[in-house]
C-alpha cells in the first residue's frame, strides 16, 4: 500500500481544491447566463429571502466581506435583478429583494449550477454527495443546521 501524501490527508486543503474545481467549472456554465458564482451565490441568496435581506446579512450568509457585497449588489441592480429599499423596521438599513427577471435568472443559474455539481460529482456515489453536502452544510451554517435538527 502506497504511503499518503501530504496533502491528501489536508482537509482544509482537500475542500479548496474541491471548491476551486467546482467553481471554475460552474463560473464556465454560469458565463452564458452572464454570472460567476459570486454573483449568483448573491443571487441565490437574495431571492432565498422574499421580503429582502440587509447588505450584512447576505455577506454573512455567502461568506463575503461587506465590502465586497457592495460591488456585487450593484452589479446585480444595474442589470434589474435586484433593487434596493427602505427597512420598514429601521430606516437606516436598505433591504436587497429580487426582482421578477431576477427570480428567474437564478433559476436558471441554479439549474446549471446543479448540473455541474452532478457532473462534476457522478464518479461519486450518490449517498455519499448527499452526506458530503450535508456535512459540509453542518460546517458552513452551524446555526441553522442545529435549528434543523
Amino acid at each position: 500500500m502506497a504511503k499518503r501524501r501530504i496533502l491528501e490527508e489536508d482537509i482544509g486543503f482537500l475542500i479548496s481544491r474541491a471548491g476551486a474545481q467546482l467553481v471554475k467549472a460552474t463560473n464556465r456554465e454560469l458565463a452564458i447566463l452572464g454570472l460567476k458564482v459570486r454573483a449568483y451565490s448573491a443571487l441565490a441568496a437574495v431571492c432565498d429571502e422574499p421580503d429582502g435581506i440587509t447588505q450584512r446579512r447576505l455577506a454573512s450568509d455567502v461568506g463575503l466581506d461587506p465590502s465586497q457585497i457592495v460591488a456585487l449588489v450593484d452589479e446585480l441592480e444595474n442589470r434589474e435583478l435586484v433593487v434596493r429599499k427602505a427597512d420598514p423596521d429601521d430606516r437606516r438599513n436598505r433591504l436587497i429583494t429580487a426582482t421578477p427577471a431576477g427570480r428567474e435568472l437564478c433559476t436558471r443559474a441554479r439549474k446549471s449550477s446543479a448540473k455541474v455539481a452532478a457532473d462534476e460529482l457522478a464518479h461519486i456515489d450518490p449517498e455519499v454527495r448527499e452526506a458530503l453536502r450535508a456535512a459540509l452544510y453542518r460546517f458552513s451554517f452551524p446555526e441553522r443546521a442545529a435549528r434543523d435538527d
